[in-house]
């Protein structure tokens, strides 16, 4: 597919958030061409944990802007992206036949998905404008004797909320109390934030996790796991079990493209595109209820009095744009707000995105006739 042309048949698709190209070819080009030249027989031998150390050591310079509290090489595993990272979390974290775990109300599904894969209970917990609620989670970690709580507290998904230094402290007195392991889902931060980190308050328990493909390419399926103080060996051995190591193709690629500096370029090119075209977004849709947060590639849409996310998500895809509703977001038998969420296209001319924004702007003025509100 060409990438310019949005989707098939000139359907513009906002469900994921998508990339620009702000040089990632060249740079991969550059980093394959110097890894033919150095390939020799030690490409025939299995891959391992310790061949990774430098690696390691590269994403611990990529971290500096977050305050995650003292990080080192030893600290982190190395995953094939971050629903991996999820699933070699889960895989060191949960025991016994039924294990619970607690996610948020509204949650990216992946979780819940790496849960049942697991053999667990999902429990939701209540959200509210702060983030997940404290009373709320005291009470599901008394029933449910809950051993994960899986957390997006700098970059909620998808109501696009960030918890506040105050709950989170509360939050990281509450996993220690009931002795909870927590997964922190880091992957659509920026470069830097102001704000510890959960990692930073309660490192004993926290496995943080990150990696590139919201921010260099998803294709690339490289992701890092900060681990809980003194929990890195046990990280990297859980994932030789499952997968050996990083395979080395991937491995060196994204080490020249850390230790090259491209990582960095790049990664700073997409956030600026990002910001660009969020401007776009909320100047487009800005009247009606949007939640969005600065950096972010993604806003949450409250419909309007004459509209429900499921006809919205058909008529927007009837007009040639693609939507993604809240209820994606929530269990079967759980609560969502009456909202969809719009995921920024970089891949695409502006004007393009601009125009499907447009629709979207016209399609909100008209609430469907007949519908009860």
């Amino acid at each position: 597919m060409d990438r310019r042309a949005g989707a098939r048949g000139g359907t513009v698709d906002l469900r994921p958030p998508q990339l620009p190209e702000v040089g990632q070819a060249e740079a991969f080009r550059a980093a394959l061409l110097d890894m033919a030249a150095r390939t020799d027989a030690g490409w025939l031998d299995y891959a391992s944990q310790g061949s990774e150390t430098a690696l390691r050591q590269e994403i611990c310079g990529w971290l500096e802007g977050r305050i995650l509290g003292p990080v080192t090489a030893d600290d982190l595993a190395l995953t094939h992206g971050g629903q991996n990272a999820i699933n070699l979390i889960l895989d060191c974290c949960l025991r016994g036949e039924r294990p619970a775990v607690l996610i948020e109300e509204l949650a990216y599904p992946g979780f819940r998905y790496a849960a049942r894969a697991a053999r667990a209970d999902v429990v939701t917990v209540e959200l509210d404008e702060d983030g997940i609620v404290p009373e709320a989670l005291e009470a599901a970690c008394r029933k449910h004797s809950a051993q994960v709580l899986c957390l997006t507290p700098e970059a909620q998904n998808p109501t696009t909320r960030r918890m506040s230094l105050g709950r989170r402290q509360i939050i990281a007195e509450i996993a220690r109390r009931f002795d909870l392991q927590v997964m922190e889902d880091d992957c659509y931060c920026g470069a830097a934030s102001s704000v510890p980190s959960l990692r930073a308050l309660a490192p004993e328990r926290v496995w943080h996790v990150g990696g590139v493909s919201k921010t260099i390419s998803a294709a690339l399926r490289f992701g890092y796991i900060v681990c809980p103080g003194g929990m890195g060996e046990a990280g990297r051995l859980t994932a030789q079990h499952s997968f050996f190591s990083l395979s080395r193709p991937v491995a060196e690629l994204c080490l020249h493209l850390f230790q090259s500096g491209a990582a960095a370029r790049i990664r700073a090119r997409v956030q600026a595109e990002f910001a660009e075209r969020l401007e776009v977004l909320v100047n487009r849709l800005g009247a009606f209820d949007l939640a969005w947060q600065p950096g972010l590639p993604f806003a949450l849409l409250h419909l309007p009095q004459g509209w429900r996310a499921s006809t919205f998500t058909r008529t927007a895809e009837a007009a040639g744009v693609l939507v993604r509703s809240a209820d994606e977001y929530a269990l079967a038998h759980g609560r969502a707000p009456n909202a969809v969420r719009l995921a920024i296209a970089a891949n695409i001319p502006r004007a393009d995105f601009d125009a499907a924004l447009r629709r979207l702007a016209d399609i909100l003025a008209r609430p469907a006739s007949g519908l009860a509100v």
